[in-house]
């Protein structure tokens, strides 16, 4: 069971540094919002996964499993959230006639 829950973690740290780098590399606001909203949902979608099964790694105790109900309730959350709010912010962008970033025709 640790086996599992560290590589869950890991794969949400990895997606929370790829999130990080795409907001940091893209050139506009849209694929950064693209960026962040997939990878921060998906990243703290697995870490919380790890983190419930890891809770559980002592036993099937009544209170493991119910703090990893828990968990496992505001991971459902996340999922559903960071999605909408990541879209509410493009809406805003959009409606504040935020440019999407185009690629310049080289001169020849």
């Amino acid at each position: 069971m640790d086996i599992i829950s560290i590589i869950f973690i890991l794969a949400g740290t990895f997606f929370f540094a790829t999130a990080t780098l795409g907001l940091l590399r893209f050139p506009d606001f849209y694929t950064r919002m693209h960026a962040t909203g997939k990878g921060d949902t998906l990243g703290a979608f697995l870490s919380l996964i790890g983190l419930a099964l890891y809770n559980l790694h002592d036993g099937m105790s009544f209170d493991a499993l119910l703090v990893s109900i828990k968990i496992m309730f505001i991971a459902i959350f996340m999922f559903v959230a960071n999605p909408t709010a990541t879209h509410a912010i493009t809406k805003a962008g959009l409606d504040c006639k935020v440019e999407p970033w185009t690629k310049k025709e080289s001169s020849q």
